[in-house]
């Protein structure tokens, strides 16, 4: 059986979700992974545009906070749908990334809806989970 990556938490205004994993790396996989599930079927996806990302935070919060705003930075600058999350290197304060996915085609994937940003709003991180609301 396959482990669950997220669930889908409900908020009164915006949507949030808590990521799971056995590290701080699966878990903000995870939590990537969770993001643009909530964007998209993930599924109609394919890997056919890559990216490396670089994202520093004074903490382990703000890290989190910064590569997931990161990644709805990259969605909404080019345009792209991402669902591999390669996190190569992770600290408290930095983390080096290879993310993958393909450019947004409206009439071949099913969009659900858009996420501005990353919040502070509840966020919690713990040793197998974190928790995150987004602003939608």
């Amino acid at each position: 059986m396959e482990k669950k990556r997220f669930e889908i938490i409900e908020h009164p205004s915006d949507v949030g979700i808590i990521a799971y994993g056995e590290n701080y790396k699966e878990i903000f996989e995870n939590a990537a992974f969770g993001m643009f599930s909530l964007m998209a079927e993930l599924s109609d996806i394919k890997i056919m545009d890559s990216f490396n990302i670089s994202v520093k935070g004074e903490d382990r919060e703000e890290l989190f906070i910064n590569w997931l705003n990161e990644l709805i930075f990259l969605e909404d600058s080019k345009h792209v749908l991402l669902k591999d999350f390669n996190i190569f290197k992770l600290t408290d304060k930095e983390l080096k990334a290879h993310v993958a996915g393909e450019h947004i085609k409206e009439n071949l994937h099913e969009l659900h809806r858009p996420i501005k940003a990353a919040t502070y709003n509840q966020l919690e991180i713990k040793e197998k989970k974190a928790k995150v609301v987004f602003d939608v």
